[in-house]
This record gives structure tokens, sequence and C-alpha cells, in this order.
């Protein structure tokens, strides 16, 4: 059933019907979340409330914004509060990646696609590549960690991120372009040891 379908029947007090949203982005909410916290056992707390104010600022979505995107937006929200109240670091720990790893879909595919040649020194030199690049993102700023989660691990839009992170669609390249450098200069040296392999 479409989003917007369910949004109207939802705001017209189908409890049912924001039930099956929930169902819907639970996954990706809580995806969200486990990269911008540290402490894990945040994240079920953080995704609940985010679902709660989102319901409660349900009358007041006006379909200007795909759910998905205005959720996120809330959900981003919701987590800088609660961190912010509770003075948690936001950095992802390991614990955080390696539970995200159990995943087995879009979001978490890359990481496991392999040249059709894998031996053993490629598995290893994937999973070395893999995790810089979850060093790099993780230290990364807010900003630009967010960013650039949204685009390249979510896959929303430049507008989409835009209208996520509440600022203008020039500074959301900006930080995206930022984070990609960081990224890529972390994970340069990884590469040159292996010339003739495609990752």
């Amino acid at each position: 059933m479409p989003d917007a379908l369910l949004v109207e029947r939802a705001q017209g007090g189908d409890a049912r019907a924001y039930e099956l949203l929930v169902i819907k982005y639970q996954r990706r909410v809580e995806r969200l979340i486990s990269r911008m916290v540290r402490d894990v056992d945040l994240v079920p707390d953080i995704t609940q409330e985010t679902f709660i104010r989102a319901w409660r600022a349900l009358p007041q979505y006006r379909g200007e914004a795909q759910f998905y995107t205005w959720l996120y937006r809330i959900a981003i929200n919701t987590a800088k509060k609660m961190l912010l109240g509770l003075k948690r670091d936001r950095l992802l720990t390991e614990t955080a990646r390696q539970a995200d790893d159990g995943d087995d879909d879009e979001t978490s595919r890359h990481e496991k696609e392999l040249t059709t040649d894998s031996t053993p020194e490629t598995e290893l030199a994937a999973r070395e590549i893999a995790q810089a690049v979850q060093i790099a993102l993780a230290a990364l700023s807010e900003d630009l960690r967010q960013a650039v989660t949204l685009r390249e691990i979510e896959g929303l839009s430049y507008e989409e991120i835009a209208q996520a992170m509440n600022c203008p669609i020039g500074t959301v390249r900006s930080r995206i372009f930022r984070a990609r450098e960081a990224i890529s200069t972390r994970i340069k040296p990884l590469l040159s040891h292996q010339t003739g392999k495609r990752w």
C-alpha cells in the first residue's frame, strides 16, 4: 500500500495504518540511528521515541516531502535531543557496526560483494577496506556523517537530504563532497596495495 494512503488513513485515526508504516521503516530508522550513536542500547529507545514523535506530529504532515524523508528528519532530531540530554558520545562503536553487519539487504550488500576471483587475501583486503570506511565515517563530524550516510547508504536524493537535514541543497553537496574526500584519504593507502583488483 502506498505511503500516501497509509499516512492519510493514519491521520484519520487508523492506528493499524500507522503500524504498517512503522513496520516498513523501523529497520531503516534503526540503521540510521545506529550510525549516529555510540551506545547501541540507545538505538531501540531512540527509534521508539522517533515513531512516537512522528505519530504525534502526523496531523501536521502535509506531504510536501516524502514520508520517509520527513520521518528521517524526526529521527535525526530525536537522536540529537536524546544524546544531548544524556551527554553521550555520538560516535559509532564497533558493536553497532557488527550488529548492522547481520542485515542482508541493500544497505549492507556492498560490504559483502567480492570479485569473482575471491581468495582469502582478497576477502581480508575487502574487510580491511570496509573497516577503514567505517572508521572514516565515525571520525567525521556529525553533519558530514549524516549527509553521506543518507546519500550513500540510505540512497536519498540531494533534495531529500536537504529536507531531512533542514539545510540548503548546496550545503548538502558540500558536506557530501567533504565526507567523500575524508573517506577517500583514509582508504587510498589500502587501495594502492590492490592494483589490478576491482572493488
